[in-house]
């Protein structure tokens, strides 16, 4: 069955409220929208994960709005409450820590049980830190994977890498600052040396991208050690790389750079996205791989 959500007012009229997914500063208050705080002053209740955090939040913007506790621990009891908090007819608004709520937190468990009731869902977009890394890391866009926090332990970590080995999209990842050499220890043993950007303290006082290959950024941190937590971004699998024999050695080796790109092309791929590909697959800039196959 397809449930269709109507067009709406910002504060919707109807029996039920309206759950607002609002986004925060990561970092920098003003990153705060006009419609965040307005709509923050306007719903009835404000669920965060962390409420000591999010007063300050309220106060700096003279929000005095009921605030109570949504986090991992409570969300069971918790969000039953909300749920029939919004059932009944009042407006809540969700929040994270930072960022856009319900990415890698209990809030896509609070959206799936309103969805389930037909309750209103609307996001107040703003901040996010794994985007906003993305389009900083020099690494490609038009194609990427979110895959939130690794696995802590070795075997499941080993596993997790496995499972990621072949996505040919952009990975974007959070890791924090006391497992971050390890995180990419084991991504240089099972994925070997991608291109990597390890992004910190987004928009705040000293913000930072360290780029270079993992083992270049793995040196980078022996002299520099990790503070706050990353964003990291790392480029996908080559698109070749499934066919990689026994020996490791991949089945463009032997190819000159124009037969490379005419393979693709003779898929069936028009010339651009044939010079993308064998870029990709070679780790060159696609520029320079243009600029050789067009003399």
């Amino acid at each position: 069955m397809v449930r269709i959500q109507k067009s709406f007012k910002d504060l919707a009229d109807g029996d039920y409220g309206t759950l607002y997914l609002v986004a925060t500063p990561i970092g920098n208050l003003e990153d705060m929208t006009f419609r965040a705080i307005r709509t923050l002053k306007e719903v009835q209740l404000i669920a965060a994960e962390d409420t000591r955090q999010t007063r300050k939040l309220l106060t700096h913007f003279e929000i005095s709005t009921r605030l109570v506790s949504y986090h991992e621990h409570n969300k069971q009891a918790s969000g039953s409450e909300l749920i029939r908090l919004l059932m009944d007819g009042q407006s809540i608004a969700l929040v994270s820590d930072a960022g856009l709520p319900a990415v890698s937190d209990p809030g896509a468990d609070l959206v799936a049980d309103a969805v389930e009731q037909g309750i209103k869902v609307v996001p107040i977009p703003g901040a996010n830190a794994a985007l906003s890394a993305l389009i900083i890391s020099g690494l490609p866009t038009d194609q990427f994977m979110f895959t939130g926090f690794p696995p802590r332990d070795k075997k499941p970590l080993a596993e997790w890498l496995t499972h990621l080995k072949h996505q040919e999209g952009t990975l974007m990842l959070y890791e924090s600052p006391h497992r971050v050499k390890k995180t990419l220890d084991a991504m240089l043993e099972h994925w070997g040396d991608r291109r990597i950007a390890m992004v910190r303290e987004l928009t705040k006082r000293h913000e930072e991208a360290a780029r270079g290959t993992i083992s270049e950024c793995m040196a980078w941190l022996e002299e520099h050690p990790p503070l706050g937590e990353y964003c990291l971004i790392i480029e996908g699998a080559a698109s070749g790389a499934r066919e990689a024999g026994e020996n490791g050695e991949v089945w463009w080796t032997a190819l000159e750079l124009e037969d490379h790109v005419a393979h693709y092309e003779n898929q069936g791929i028009d010339r651009k996205e044939a010079i993308k590909k064998a870029a990709l697959d070679r780790g060159l800039p696609k520029r320079d791989v243009y600029n050789a196959v067009n003399r």
